[in-house]
């Protein structure tokens, strides 16, 4: 009988063991992916949109974030108060260069009293310089997510020409085969337009491209109950996206009194941030685009090879995708 009890024993030790150790052993989690955010918020709304949906995303780990193509004070303390009132100060806050346009814009009412010193982060003065040593010493890639012309870019690489063997460029930059809202006829895109001569020289770097052109970012605009949700959410990290596209609305006269109640503006940048971790949801083709001195983006041949989402497989995915990272409570890393 002893013998029996003993034996039925270890046969339910044997059992448990590996059950236990399914249970306890430590499940793999992917390193985030460091990115650097250059923007020129405060001009369109939808950098801010792009902003809330970066500090949504576990799979991008948010080092820096500059502002870009002048207004450098007012962009960097639009994105340093943005980045305190989510709890992220650990995250840089980059000047761009100073340049031509200065001034402010239609989010100046979200930092009337915000004095960029009471950023209890790192403020980089020399927000170029501060792109490079993060790529230069990051000892992962960095993904380069540039959602504005590339001034600071085309300066970055100027200086350091090394960076692009260590970060990827992810833009959301021209018109391929349709132009602003679904145009037929591709046009200058404002991002290349305002400064082709720098996204001559990203396109001219040894780096990976990737693109969200209008041909799909053009189309992504929240309405009806995905908005609604939007509207209504409480997560703390984006609290502040809605009451800035309320003050950005305001400062439009031309604007929909009810907008900020029934739809978003179109969110261009937001799918350059969805381009840096996944791109299942659009048609990537691998295109030869030469960058023309009008700001056309044209496909040439004898141009370099860059990744161009050209179509949606599934917009309304992607919109469910957009709504439920800028809805979840806490998203962790």
């Amino acid at each position: 009988m002893i013998r029996s009890l003993a034996w039925l024993v270890l046969v339910a030790l044997v059992l448990l063991v590996p059950a236990c150790a399914t249970r306890t052993a430590p499940t793999h989690v992917a390193r985030p992916t460091p990115v650097i955010l250059d923007t020129d918020i405060g001009d369109d709304i939808d950098d801010t949109w792009a902003l809330a949906l970066l500090l949504q995303s576990p799979e991008l780990d948010l080092k820096l974030a500059i502002g870009d193509y002048g207004k450098a004070q007012y962009r960097a303390r639009l994105l340093a108060r943005f980045l305190q009132r989510a709890g992220r100060t650990d995250v840089a806050v980059g000047l761009g260069l100073d340049r031509e346009p200065k001034g402010g814009g239609r989010q100046d009412a979200y930092i009337k009293d915000f004095d960029l010193d009471s950023y209890p982060g790192k403020i980089c003065r020399d927000g170029v310089q501060a792109l490079i040593d993060t790529i230069m010493q990051s000892p992962q890639p960095v993904t380069l997510i540039c959602i504005g012309p590339a001034p600071n870019i085309a300066a970055a690489l100027k200086r350091e020409p090394r960076i692009a063997r260590h970060a990827r460029f992810v833009g959301m930059d021209g018109s391929v085969h349709l132009g602003y809202g679904g145009a037929r006829q591709p046009c200058a895109e404002w991002n290349v337009k305002a400064d082709p001569q720098a996204l001559q020289a990203v396109f001219a770097a040894p780096w990976d491209i990737t693109l969200t052109p209008l041909d799909t970012c053009g189309l992504v605009q929240l309405t009806g109950d995905k908005y609604r949700r939007v509207r209504d959410a409480s997560a703390p990290r984006v609290a502040d996206l809605i009451p800035n596209y309320r003050l950005w609305l305001a400062a439009d006269p031309a604007s929909p009194a009810d907008a900020a109640e029934r739809r978003s503006s179109t969110l261009f940048d937001t799918v350059a941030v969805y381009l840096a971790q996944r791109q299942d949801w659009c048609v990537m083709e691998k295109l030869r685009l030469r960058v023309t001195d009008d700001g056309m983006t044209v496909i040439d041949p004898q141009a370099r090879e860059v990744n161009v989402a050209t179509q949606w497989r599934n917009l309304a995915a992607y919109e469910d995708f957009l709504v439920d990272r800028l809805t979840a409570d806490r998203m962790e890393r």
